[in-house]
Parts: structure tokens; sequence; C-alpha cells
């Protein structure tokens, strides 16, 4: 069932992108962070989601625990690990608890709660989360469950609506922006930053617009050559970035680099090179990989991922008309999978009571063949054995009718005569009274 499920976060609604940047876990820290977060919080199973417009935490809380402060002290915990103040961070993290986390994570999966709707990398990053999470160790029974069937719900949703149909994307908005400020993209030069999915996406969207000339830069050569080879383009380290930039008239940059990868200095100085001829520079990362002071130069003209909104408007509108059936679709998925799990666990339960009869009757059994070994009559062992075996299988259903009937809630009861096949007219004094045995 759901009601353990907590999630808690911060994206490109609730925050600005200095604090999503204080907030980015990086891809190295995330098996450390789900260690430490378990060690430290009333959560036993938990995954963490970092991406350029949202950080966000997905737990299942320990057996007792209160949704409020579990989700308190998961707060807490973020602020401890990034050095951040409980309060301010509190401003703009939203939270949410049973089914409500379930339909957020779906809707996050299905790319309803991004800055582009319908976009699909955030699909890949929860998928790639989940999977660091499983190898991390930080994955149980509740979330082997759980995140599957999300998927599979916001699989249903891209399929079953035109949600994802126009080709809008943090990539795609990039790109469209190179195509409004340079008219002729087949004569320029474009120089990539990273050689992640992102990148990879800037770069078809880059061809498939007829770019003239294609640098990728990364600070593993072959990844970038690997990708080069795709696109025809040149590959090069991001250390030669430098010395190669003013080659460049678009800059689009996407690394997962912790300090930024391009500074003041180095832009200025290729601006001269280019003799103040503009330069577009599209800033993807979070944290950001070019230093924010780059916008103050004359010719250059930088964005980051929260200046793309107005670019990506039009497609947005476009899209928007089948929000609604999407939303349908989790709402229906996500009843279907609090049912599906409330079915899992009843079969979990009757397993384990089955298991339990089973081993009462083959203790029973054995005593009984001892019995008869030992030259006992058979019609003694037989009634002996049925009245044994009849008495242990209904000690337990008998304890747990003694005490509801003690309690006074005859709804209960009637449940529990129902779930036994038992009379409902049946006499609640049988329960306090007398202890069913056989002689």
């Amino acid at each position: 069932m759901l009601q353990d499920l907590i999630a808690i976060g911060i994206n490109h609604d609730s925050a600005s992108i200095e604090t999503r940047e204080r907030v980015a876990f990086a891809p190295e820290d995330i098996a450390g962070a789900l260690e430490a977060l378990i060690a430290a919080t009333p959560f036993e199973e938990a995954v963490i989601l970092s991406t350029c417009n949202r950080t966000e935490i997905y737990g299942v809380m320990s057996s007792g625990s209160e949704p409020l402060s579990a989700s308190d002290a998961l707060l807490a915990w973020v602020s401890t690990f990034h050095g951040l103040s409980e309060g301010a961070l509190a401003t703009c993290t939203y939270r949410h608890h049973g089914a409500q986390a379930a339909t957020h994570l779906v809707r996050v999966a299905a790319g309803l709660n991004s800055l582009v709707l319908g976009e699909p990398q955030i699909f890949g990053q929860l998928k790639s989360a989940f999977a660091v999470a499983e190898e991390s160790g930080a994955i149980g029974s509740r979330f082997a469950s759980i995140f599957p069937g999300a998927f599979r719900i916001a699989k249903k949703v891209r399929t079953d609506t035109a949600i994802g149909e126009n080709p809008v994307s943090v990539a795609y908005a990039s790109v469209d922006l190179a195509g409004h400020i340079f008219s002729d993209l087949s004569k320029r030069t474009a120089l990539l930053l990273g050689a992640g999915e992102t990148i990879e996406l800037v770069a078809r969207h880059l061809c498939d617009a007829n770019l003239g000339r294609l640098m990728i830069a990364n600070r593993t050569l072959a990844r970038a050559q690997s990708m080069a080879e795709e696109f025809d383009a040149a590959a090069i380290m991001l250390a030669d970035v430098p010395a190669r930039l003013a080659e460049a008239d678009i800059v689009i940059s996407a690394t997962a680099s912790q300090l930024p990868v391009l500074g003041k200095g180095a832009v200025e100085s290729a601006i001269r090179k280019r003799h103040f001829r503009p330069m577009l520079m599209v800033d993807l990362a979070v944290p950001r990989d070019i230093e924010p002071e780059v916008a103050e130069l004359s010719d250059v003209y930088l964005y980051t991922v929260d200046d793309l909104r107005d670019v990506i408007e039009e497609n947005l509108r476009l899209r928007a008309s089948e929000a609604s059936k999407a939303d349908g679709i989790v709402l229906e998925g996500v009843a279907q999978l609090e049912e599906d799990l409330r079915g899992r666990q009843s079969a979990d339960v009757v397993k384990k009571y089955r298991e339990s009869a089973l081993s009462i009757q083959e203790v029973e059994l054995a005593r009984a063949l001892k019995a008869l070994e030992r030259g006992e009559t058979g019609v003694e062992v037989v009634r002996r054995l049925a009245r044994d075996l009849t008495n242990k299988l209904i000690h337990a259903p008998t304890a747990g009718l003694r005490h509801l009937a003690r309690s006074g809630d005859d709804g209960q009861v009637d449940q529990a005569k129902a779930l036994l096949g038992l009379d409902v007219g049946f006499d609640d004094r049988t329960i306090d009274d007398e202890k069913p045995t056989l002689q």
C-alpha cells in the first residue's frame, strides 16, 4: 500500500536556480547520500532524483512513523547535508504523502511536472535514479513494486496521449533559440560542452536544423569522440575550450561539473578574437557551467534553463490540450497500483497463514504416526489428531475474536465473522465465555 510513501523536493516552479544549485546532488555522491539518509532518518527505502530542474527524495517510512515528523526529518537531513538553512529551504519545498506522493512520482516520470510539458528525458533520469538506489541497497520490497508500477503508468501516458508528439525539450528549446538569433544555421559553428544525454539531444536537433559545423568538448576525450563520430563533429577536451571558443557562434553547455567550466575571462578573450561578432551561450547545467558574470559582456547572449520558458511556450500550448487526458490516466493508474499492492499484501498474508497451517499439520501428523508405531489404536490416534490439529488451527483466530469482542467494536467483530465464514447472528458470548475444543 502507499500510506508509507513520502516525497519531498524543489523544482523549477518552487525554487530559484541559485537554490537548486545548492540542493543538487553530484552523481558520485548519491550512493553515499542514500546510505547516510537511511541511517539518519525514519526511512527504510529511498531514491534521490537530482536533475537540472529538480531535486527530489522519495522514501518509505519505517513502521510507526508519522508522515509530518518523517518529512520534517527528511528536510532537516537535506539542510544539514548541503549546509543550508532549514527554514529557508522549507519555504520552497513541496511535500507529498501516500497516494498523493505516488501521483506526483508518476507525473514526474511522464513529464507532466517538467519545465517542458511531456519532455521524455526525465523518464530516463528517474529510471537511472532508481537503478542507483537499487545498486546502493536502498530499495526494498515496497519500492521494488511502486517504481516499476509508476514507470508502467508513465509509459501508458505517452502511448495513449499526444503529450510528447511536438518536439519540445530543453535541448530542442536551445536549438530553437539559436534559430531565432541566427537565421541561417548552415553558416554557423556550435560548440557543445559535455557529452551526456542532454547534449546528445542538442546535437541531434542541431543536425536536423542543418548546422554548418559542430564541436563537442568533454572532460573525457573518448566519450566526446564517440558522440562526434555519430554527428560528424570535431571532438576536443574541455581543457582546450578557451583556445577554440572564438570559433563558436553558439555554445550550449550541460556538464555534470560542480564548478563553472567557462569563466568571464575566457569568453571576453574569445569575443575579442571574433572581432565582437555576437555569440549565443545557453547554460543548461545545474550547478551552472558558465559564470553568470559572462552575461555582462557585450555581444554575448547568455541564457540559463530558467530563461527558456518563453521559447518553449508555443509548443507547450500544443501539448496542454492532452494534459487533462494524461492526468486521468495517472489517477486511474495510481488507483490500480494501490489496489495491486493491497492484493499483493493480502496474497503475502495468505501465503504466510497457509505456511503456518502446513507446519502445524506436519507436526501433528508426525506425532500421530509415532503413536501408531507405539501400538495405539487407529481410532484413538485419528480422534486425537483431529482434536489437536483443530485446536491449534483455531487458537489464533479465537484469541483475535475474543480481543475484538472485548474491545466493543461490533463492526470489526462482524468483519471477522464474515472473514471466518461465520453467521453474523453468531452469539458473541461464545467468543468470551467458551474456548472451543474437541473432546
